[in-house]
């Protein structure tokens, strides 16, 4: 049994799609006090609703991850608002395709700014609240693409999930005197509107490619920041957590072949 984590108070970046809407969900489904933070003030309008709607906790603010002064400000209005802040989500990101052929400096930087030093600035913004209170958790939703493995058209985005896990590993010295731990999840791919968006044969593949047969969703991955996120997971620090239906476990699309196979004898 873990902790009950009710009356956290938790800021995820990102929370209006995707995993980080996910993320929004599960933790305001174990009575934390979620602050939902994404550019667009009609998704966070609705994730707020739907969170409400349920009977639990919600706060939401438009901001972009880019505007160092906003996440602090939002940072001391959740302080006002409900004492402490108790964890941080950091999910926002992009994840456009560019070859590399036809990158320009734009498109890497659109990607680092928001992936990478967006992370900094979230985390820079709850930190000294933390540190007063001896305890944080910090996660941040890195890839398995770029650290693990690359695809064409995201050398910048692996660049950037790589950046994130190189970060972490200092952070996490830095902050461990005061309580509080940062870590990592990885998805692989997972089921997100964002997937959906790179059409049907994109996902079809991405499929066949996972092991365990289909793709998972956001809150397979959710529920793994949850335990990162727990009393229990203290002793877990400068951890990167590989959630991918075993996608990275193939050393040939022909190893995924012979599985088969011998799954297919067996029934």
């Amino acid at each position: 049994m873990f902790t009950s984590l009710k009356g956290k108070t938790v800021i995820v970046t990102g929370a209006g799609a995707g995993i980080g809407r996910d993320m929004a969900l599960t933790f305001a489904r174990e009575g934390c006090n979620v602050v939902c933070l994404a550019r667009r003030a009609e998704t966070i309008q609705s994730i707020v609703k739907e969170i409400k709607d349920e009977g639990f906790e919600a706060t939401g603010f438009s901001a972009d991850v880019t505007d160092f002064e906003k996440l602090k400000e939002i940072a001391k209005s959740t302080i006002e608002k409900y004492g402490s802040i108790d964890i941080l989500l950091s999910n926002a990101g992009v994840i456009p395709q560019v070859p590399l052929y036809k990158m320009t400096d734009k498109d890497y930087d659109y990607v680092m700014n928001i992936n990478v030093k967006g992370m900094f600035h979230a985390v820079w913004s709850v930190m000294d609240q933390m540190k007063k209170q001896r305890y944080g958790r910090i996660i941040l939703t890195s890839s398995i693409t770029g650290p693990v493995t690359g695809y064409p058209g995201w050398s910048h985005y692996g660049a950037s999930k790589a950046a994130m896990l190189g970060f972490m590993r200092s952070a996490a010295m830095e902050l461990a005197p005061f309580g509080i731990t940062v870590n990592a999840v990885s998805p692989g791919n997972v089921m997100t509107e964002g997937l959906k968006s790179l059409g049907e044969e994109y996902v079809k593949q991405m499929e066949e490619a996972v092991p365990v047969g289909k793709l998972g969703t956001g809150f397979e991955i959710a529920n793994a920041a949850l335990f990162l996120a727990s009393n229990e997971a203290w002793y877990v620090n400068g951890h990167n957590l590989v959630i991918d239906g075993g996608q990275i476990l193939p050393e040939s699309a022909g190893a995924l072949d012979t599985m088969r196979e011998f799954a297919k004898d067996q029934m």
